[in-house]
């Protein structure tokens, strides 16, 4: 199977919606592309002593709602085509929440699990010198993505500092708490996604504490989404599946015990000596929830989504469904809880991030909690009551409610 373009399969969704909303072309012309893609080269001094030059990007997709924010990968199999997409989405999930940012992305090719933390640090002090001129608390605002991390974030606020000569926490979110960061980003992904599970549940009269989960992709998201499923609504958790494969267990499988046999092993694999399955084994099995929140864009395709037989798909990675996958959904009466909208806890508590380093005013655990389930709830309501409205699927939905708020942002500024 050829690999899925991420780029395209953003573009061909907004295509979709600017059909829907009856666009005009130029309009369609304006948020078909970024704005402005940055790529550099990123010389670092490895252990030892050779100069090692990584390609870093930085894509800056549309900001008329706001500064650009988006996330930082680390990633050996990185494109520019990924960080696009990327970047579009976060334009559209920064404004189905309704908040005053843009979307951006950004990316570096490497492999960060084969570099010690000296190189990573060098690394992550070396892309903010090469982008320092495009970033800052009013213009683009990074965050941490996958493989990077709130050190991460740390040494690039830093990095930021030094070259501004001055304090600028406010360049980065996802810092620790003791540099700026917020109480409550670090799970907030996950349970953004949560909230809205709960609301989708109400509307397909699904009862959460007699439902089977099944999560695809148990990293950062994936675990905490485990651990809040069975925490917040007594679910069972009965398959988890990582980059190795997956394991499942119709009884229920014990997070904390799995989450620590996972750091022993760096996989779910072994758990228990269950039988492993293959993540398209874990896909079709017997489960009313499926989380999907493995990095893999376009992993749910035509062919994978006929076998799935869950009532609702809480897409907490960005782009799993292909088009002709969502065509299934539909065709089979699937609720999905798209990945803009159901993963947007993240950017939300970032959001939130930026406006206590503005003020200087730090909020308690249950001020973040309570604003994030306001947000993601009005939100989802938001976009239900568009599906409904014009009798479209929640991803077009979604799209709908997003790409409106753009438009008028660019209209009323007077770019079209």
């Amino acid at each position: 199977m050829s690999k899925v373009n991420p780029f395209e399969m953003a573009q061909q969704q907004l295509l979709d919606c600017a059909n829907i909303l009856n666009l005009d072309q130029g309009v369609v012309n304006i948020l078909m592309q970024p704005q402005k893609q940055i790529q550099v080269s990123i010389p670092v001094k490895m252990d030892d002593g050779t100069i090692q030059v990584f390609q870093g990007f930085r894509v800056q997709y549309n900001n008329a709602l706001g500064p650009y924010k988006g996330g930082i990968r680390f990633h050996p199999d990185e494109t520019i085509d990924t960080v696009r997409a990327l970047a579009a989405w976060m334009t559209w999930k920064g404004s189905v929440l309704g908040l005053p940012l843009g979307g951006g992305k950004g990316g570096v090719i490497c492999n960060p699990k084969a570099m010690s933390d000296g190189e990573l640090e060098r690394l992550s002090r070396g892309y903010v010198r090469a982008l320092w001129q495009h970033i800052g608390p009013d213009m683009d605002v990074p965050a941490p993505d996958v493989y990077t991390s709130g050190q991460i974030m740390a040494w690039m606020m830093d990095e930021y500092s030094v070259i501004s000569g001055k304090n600028q926490y406010g360049v980065v979110t996802g810092k620790p708490v003791i540099v700026g960061g917020s109480l409550g980003r670090g799970d907030a992904t996950a349970r953004g996604g949560m909230y809205t599970l709960r609301e989708a549940a109400n509307e397909v009269g699904l009862d959460l504490s007699k439902a089977k989960i099944a999560i695809l992709g148990f990293g950062n998201v994936g675990s905490f989404a485990a651990s809040l499923a069975g925490e917040m609504f007594g679910s069972r958790i009965v398959a988890v599946s990582d980059s190795k494969g997956g394991v499942y267990d119709e009884q229920g499988i014990d997070i904390a015990s799995l989450n620590g046999h996972k750091k022993k092993t760096r996989s779910v694999i072994g758990y228990k000596g269950l039988k492993t399955l293959t993540n398209e084994d874990v896909l079709a099995l017997p489960v009313d929830i499926i989380v999907a929140a493995a990095p893999d864009e376009g992993a749910i395709n035509g062919r994978i989504a006929k076998t799935i037989k869950a009532k609702i798909i809480c897409e907490l990675a960005n782009g799993p469904t292909t088009p002709d996958g969502d065509e299934v959904f539909v065709k089979n009466g699937l609720h999905v809880i798209p990945d803009f909208l159901c993963n947007a806890g993240g950017v939300t508590v970032s959001y939130y991030e930026m406006v206590q380093n503005m003020y200087m005013h730090y909020w308690t655990l249950d001020e973040v909690y309570s604003k994030l389930d306001k947000a993601m709830t009005k939100s989802y309501h938001e976009v239900l009551d568009a599906s409904k409205e014009y009798k479209i699927n929640m991803r077009q939905a979604a799209y709908v409610v997003a790409v409106r708020r753009v438009v008028e942002a660019m209209k009323v500024r007077g770019w079209v």
